[in-house]
């Protein structure tokens, strides 16, 4: 099945650039036709209330190697890269390697996902108060500006397969290994296909649940899940 459409379906958006430092809790906050930018750390750095937030781990959202997207071979190639920049790989430059192909298949495996109960995060804002008086928060909640992380998935694995429309020399996977430090593993999978799965002891983010939140005169009304936004993370 498609990642992206899957994830959609359970209200979330693969990160499409190289930052990686979301969190759950996070207040981000979007204007009208401005790029979205962290705004606060922590929920709690914002507002204070006497509801206790607890995060759990969502076991029903599985995300295997067998959901994946799948792009034309330049395109790939370009979201790619800027994956690879999210995990400190800038120096794989495959493009200039392989130059033409068929496709790219990205997918991810050994997936968790972490969310906060929306309920939670309702009664929580329902009964919150600003931390301390803030203009600033006040006039971007009034304009519903503010964007709350809900959930995160989580990956340890990224998996690729790149399909030349040439046969690849084996020897271009083993440089690339080379260059990757061991942290990725490259198989030359016969003729024109090349394999490669990272090998990092660390989860990293991939995809974000995000909630707009909507105030009238300082007072919150609700949130509202939003999903495949542009400019959104």
């Amino acid at each position: 099945m498609n990642l992206t459409a899957y994830l959609k379906e359970q209200g979330y958006d693969l990160i499409s650039g190289p930052v990686r430092n979301h969190k759950l809790l996070q207040l981000w906050i979007k204007k009208i036709f401005d790029e979205i930018e962290l705004y606060y750390s922590d929920v709690n750095h914002a507002f204070e209330s006497n509801v206790q937030l607890t995060q759990i781990e969502n076991k029903s959202l599985t995300i295997t190697s067998s959901n994946s997207n799948e792009y034309s071979f330049n395109i790939g190639i370009t979201v790619l890269d800027e994956i690879l920049k999210s995990l400190g790989l800038i120096n794989l430059d495959i493009g200039s390697q392989i130059k033409t192909g068929n496709k790219i298949t990205i997918s991810y495996d050994n997936a968790i996902t972490r969310e906060v109960p929306v309920g939670e995060l309702s009664n929580y804002l329902y009964t919150a108060d600003f931390k301390h008086p803030n203009p600033d928060l006040l006039k971007n909640a009034n304009k519903n500006n503010i964007i709350i992380v809900s959930g995160i998935i989580y990956a340890k694995n990224l998996v690729v397969g790149i399909d030349s429309d040439s046969v690849v020399n084996a020897a271009i996977a083993l440089n690339f290994s080379k260059i990757a430090d061991g942290k990725i593993q490259f198989e030359h999978k016969g003729g024109s296909k090349i394999k490669m799965t990272t090998n990092t002891d660390i989860y990293f983010p991939i995809a974000i649940k995000a909630n707009r939140l909507s105030f009238e005169k300082g007072k919150f009304k609700e949130m509202k899940l939003i999903s495949d936004n542009r400019n959104l993370f």
